[in-house]
């Protein structure tokens, strides 16, 4: 098979949890230019119809849809309307996610540590669980989890220092430390099906939003010296989602311009 044969994704059906904005945007993209039909959903319905409607005029087949991926009906509803629109689905990709993190220890908050593993590990349990029970009997699937460099890697304060920043901390290390873990449990479980389970773990790409001294701190700390964009994680998509990575599966795929190989 010639290698653009291997990329190419037509007629495949993807789901793209979080996907209308930032890395979940970036990776919808990247799988309806090769050709998939793609689903964005998260709790903003109004923005994931906006984004998609973007998206199809860049010829992109895309459709927004609204779930709350801690909500497990919701998430198995939100299958059931793709699978009953396409028959199939062939990739979903576990990208919602967030911190709850605003008090640290000694002082943090039982609470924000369980809305943020519920916000990172519950969500992608319960879409992985759904995207099984349709790619079970298809006997193929991709399932892509989004872990984080802080997944392996703990923070360092003093990076933070005299940042108007909210910086993560270990319910959120915990929480993405879990998703790399469990995703290699899942590959375990699904790999008889021919279902690949990988996961995506993105280095410092920082929003529009994001402090601008606090993106140049973080550039100094890559080694390619350069802060990382939303396109940067397009390629690791694009090969986790095809043919190009069926032999790959249970891997960690850091994407993080050599931040931790300091």
């Amino acid at each position: 098979m010639r290698i653009q044969e291997m990329f190419e994704l037509q007629g495949r059906v993807a789901i793209v949890t979080g996907g209308a904005t930032h890395l979940g945007r970036a990776m919808a993209t990247t799988l309806g230019e090769l050709g998939a039909t793609v689903f964005i959903a998260s709790r903003r319905r109004e923005l994931c119809e906006q984004v998609a409607a973007e998206m199809r005029e860049d010829d992109i087949n895309c459709t927004g849809l609204g779930c709350d991926v801690t909500d497990e009906t919701q998430v198995n509803a939100l299958v059931d309307e793709v699978v009953k629109a396409h028959g199939r689905l062939d990739v979903m990709v576990c990208n919602a996610g967030g911190s709850a993190t605003t008090t640290y220890i000694p002082d943090a908050s039982v609470d924000e540590f369980m809305r943020t593993w519920e916000l990172n590990v519950k969500s992608t349990y319960i879409c992985a669980q759904a995207a099984a029970r349709v790619m079970i009997p298809q006997r193929s699937g991709k399932i892509i989890t989004l872990g984080s460099i802080h997944g392996f890697l703990t923070t360092d304060k003093r990076l933070y220092e005299g940042l108007n920043f909210q910086r993560s901390g270990p319910p959120y290390q915990a929480a993405k430390g879990g998703i790399v873990n469990l995703t290699r449990a899942l590959a375990a479980e699904l790999g008889e099906y021919g279902i690949t389970v990988n996961c995506i773990s993105p280095g410092q790409i920082p929003k529009s939003t994001t402090d601008p001294e606090m993106v140049e701190r973080c550039r100094l700390n890559i080694p390619l010296e350069r802060i990382g964009t939303s396109d940067d994680v397009k390629g690791a998509i694009a090969l986790l989602a095809s043919r190009a990575g069926a032999w790959i599966t249970g891997h960690n795929l850091v994407v993080d311009g050599g931040w931790s190989i300091w």
